[in-house]
């Protein structure tokens, strides 16, 4: 190799980015940060540029610029700064990016990981939300480029490992009866249902096996989060929303499987650590030591599994819903989950209205076609002020 691939990290802040950064780390001779973009806590992205020595990077505002330029200044750094989505897009699409991890959560990943897309680049997809609201079109435009797409999220990407290497052809022409989700259930697995009234934030994002940002913890408590991925998965690997079966499995070893029509199962199974799927996308078609310890199945001693409950977890039910229904609904099906959840962080809601308000906002408004990127930030930007609206109304 004549120079280490330079790597964008988009939401480099994260569990993702900083996950990424540590496998980086670990091959300096492969890999090499080109960029880092964070959004609040400008202190951890200057302590990340100034171990990493990045060139780039980009924080939201001017006044997050200004401060850490200072911080840079004082570490005798010359990384360059940039603002705003702009600057975002402009570190994932630049010439000297070999591959982009696409971690930043929220419908505020969209653009710059179209970005990346549209310049060709490998595309390391931590974001779910970008394919889940734009679908037929983010697709579209990575046939267009020929752009490199793998999953990040520890269930696609272990779907991906036991998927054939020209699953493209078609699920049913390579021999594929189902594809099997992996869920842990949460931390409400077994929380009586009249309790649910009561759960906080903290209860909500305090998971049991993964350790993650509020936000993607509140979905994973919800279930929420493996209504995206069932999305997402009918997206990466061409399947219909009835070959996709959600499968609650409180270990998480068993990240996720696959049915062939031979009666074979084919599974992929390691440690909760988001390092082994960072590391396949980074390395693939290799492998590369991730850093994650050998998985112990002694130490485990045992796989449970069950169906999960939608009553207990009716945002899966939605999600499902909104993928059979396709078009606008899944991208206001994302835009609603943002706005009840950031409500419910705040302490303006119940976690069981998270749901009341997505299914309002669903039942609003019809479902329309998503054709181009605007008619997608139009219904995202509809279904933000129903829920505003709803809380407004209920608040």
């Amino acid at each position: 190799m004549s120079r280490p691939q330079q790597i964008t990290v988009l939401g480099a802040t994260g569990s993702i980015g900083l996950s990424t950064l540590d496998v980086i780390a670990r091959h300096p001779e492969r890999y090499q940060a080109f960029a880092l973009s964070g959004y609040s806590r400008l202190d951890e992205l200057l302590a990340l540029c100034v171990k990493h020595r990045p060139q780039v990077a980009v924080v939201p505002h001017e006044q997050a610029a200004s401060q850490l330029q200072a911080g840079l200044r004082a570490a005798g750094l010359n990384t360059e700064v940039l603002v705003g989505e702009e600057g975002l897009c402009q570190i994932a699409s630049a010439p000297e990016v070999d591959a982009v991890m696409a971690a930043i959560v929220g419908a505020a990943g969209l653009r710059p990981t179209l970005a990346a897309v549209n310049a060709g680049k490998k595309i390391l997809l931590a974001n779910k939300e970008a394919l889940v609201m734009t679908g037929d079109l983010f697709m579209q435009a990575v046939r267009r480029s020929g752009s490199v797409l793998l999953p990040i999220d520890s269930e696609h990407n272990a779907i991906f490992q036991c998927l054939p290497q020209d699953f493209a052809r078609g699920l049913g022409n390579v021999g594929v009866r189902r594809i099997l989700l992996t869920a842990s259930g949460g931390p409400f697995r077994e929380t009586p249902l009249a309790e649910l009234e009561h759960v906080t934030p903290d209860q909500a994002c305090a998971h049991p096996n993964w350790s993650m940002g509020r936000k993607i913890s509140v979905d994973s408590a919800s279930m929420m989060n493996k209504g995206l991925e069932l999305i997402e998965a009918c997206w990466l690997f061409d399947a219909r929303p009835d070959q996709v079966e959600v499968v609650i499995h409180p270990q998480s070893v068993i990240h996720s499987l696959v049915d062939y029509v031979d009666g074979s199962v084919l599974a992929q199974l390691g440690n909760p650590d988001m390092r082994t799927p960072i590391a396949n996308a980074l390395a693939w078609p290799e492998r590369i030591d991730s850093g994650v310890a050998p998985l112990d199945l002694f130490a485990v001693a045992r796989l449970d599994f069950q169906r999960p409950d939608e009553q207990r977890f009716p945002c899966l039910r939605l999600a499902r819903e909104a993928a059979m229904a396709g078009n606008s609904a899944p991208a206001m099906l994302n835009a609603a989950n943002e706005v009840a959840v950031a409500a419910f962080l705040d302490g303006r809601i119940r976690y069981p209205q998270i749901a009341r308000i997505i299914e309002d906002v669903l039942n609003s408004e019809p479902v329309v076609a998503v054709d181009e990127l605007d008619a997608v930030f139009a219904a995202d930007s509809k279904a933000r002020m129903l829920a505003e609206q709803w809380l407004s109304r209920n608040g």
